[in-house]
């Protein structure tokens, strides 16, 4: 069976291999007579599961020892309230960079708490096309934390240079682009992924946090929505999504295999320039939605020169196998989401289609 050309933002593509992994798997997992899903979380084989994603997430992000790696539920959007019921005390502000849809929901959470917050800067006057430059960033020393998005899946922009604040109090929603470039993970206070986009299947959301900021818990915080209830009890206090946590260490292996976070990046690189070049060598008739200098290496973004273009584009692009290329309704138009596990054959054909299509309809 021929596999779809899959650029859907998320849930999105997941590598073949791991796939085909799992599938082997399904019924009998390492000599159990069970599926990993029908395990005891408090087994030995799927503990040792538990532990090689955590230990294979250090290795590849070469995390310090000085943080703590959690698996939690709710997804990225469960992170928005949790940050400010647990960071934000009195007389503190939570500091937000507003870049997206996920950036004001993230604000918004923490105004539902009642929690003192400001914007450090906001690029929505020009429909979030760009990242904000570093110079622009209103930020003080009363602020809790300052939060980011680094990558903007519906907008198409991403953060290529990272802000640096008093006590390292940066806080950033990584859902898609983590995993996918080397990062400085000293610079961040604490940073979290929904897992489905470069991480594996829905389900999971991986926390990565420095150790002495949980000293700082808000002791008003109920025990599910507390980061060191998880902490003490290695994400096992209740019964965690086991098999999307399977999922996620045979994607790090998968990832691990390949060259690791390095050569990942090389590959995304040359996968994201396929499809820009032919943004960019097209005359206008693709234009992109995001400045140059902000753009994502995970969601390209574009337009075609008008409405009906577009339909027609999108209407043939999915009769030749191509999948989620419709663009967010709040920017329009088309994205191709190019996250690690999108091979380049699909950024090779899709950009193939693109040239295609601007010759026939040009």
């Amino acid at each position: 069976m021929k596999r779809a050309y899959n650029f859907n933002a998320g849930p999105s593509a997941l590598p073949e291999e791991v796939l085909v992994k799992a599938q082997k798997e399904l019924v009998n997992f390492n000599g159990t007579g069970m599926s990993v899903m029908e395990l005891s979380h408090r087994s030995k084989d799927y503990e040792a599961v538990h532990n090689e994603a955590k230990t294979l997430l250090t290795e590849l992000l070469a995390i310090p020892e000085n943080y703590e790696i959690l698996f939690l539920q709710g997804g990225a959007s469960l992170q928005f309230s949790m940050i400010p019921m647990n960071f934000l005390e009195d007389g503190k502000i939570g500091n937000y960079v507003l870049t997206g849809s996920w950036s004001e929901k993230a604000l918004k959470e923490a105004k539902i708490l009642g929690r003192t917050t400001s914007i450090a800067a906001s690029t929505k006057d020009v429909n979030y096309n760009r990242i904000p430059e570093l110079n622009e960033l209103n930020v003080s020393p009363e602020d809790g934390y300052l939060h980011i998005t680094s990558n903007n899946t519906i907008f198409g922009t991403q953060w290529k240079k990272f802000p640096s604040v008093s006590d390292n109090m940066l806080i950033a929603d990584m859902s898609s682009d983590i995993l996918s470039k080397p990062l400085p993970i000293q610079n961040f206070s604490m940073l979290y992924a929904g897992a489905q986009k470069n991480l594996g299947p829905s389900g999971v959301t991986v926390v990565i946090i420095r150790k002495d900021l949980l000293e700082k818990n808000n002791e008003n915080t109920p025990t599910m929505l507390r980061y060191d209830t998880y902490v003490k009890n290695n994400s096992l206090y209740n019964t965690p999504p086991t098999f999307a946590i399977y999922m996620l260490r045979n994607v790090l292996q998968w990832v691990s295999e390949r060259g690791g976070v390095a050569e990942i990046d090389r590959a995304n690189q040359e996968k994201a320039a396929l499809i820009y070049n032919a943004i960019d060598e097209s005359d206008g008739f693709y234009q992109g939605h995001a400045e140059k200098e902000s753009r994502s290496l995970m969601n390209i973004t574009f337009n075609l020169r008008n409405e009906e273009l577009s339909k027609k584009f999108l209407e043939e692009a999915k009769e030749v196998g191509f999948v989620g290329l419709n663009g967010h309704r709040s920017v329009g138009g088309c994205r191709a989401s190019t996250y690690n596990a999108v091979p380049y054959e699909a950024c090779d054909q899709l950009q193939q289609f693109m040239n295609k299509f601007k010759q026939l309809h040009g």
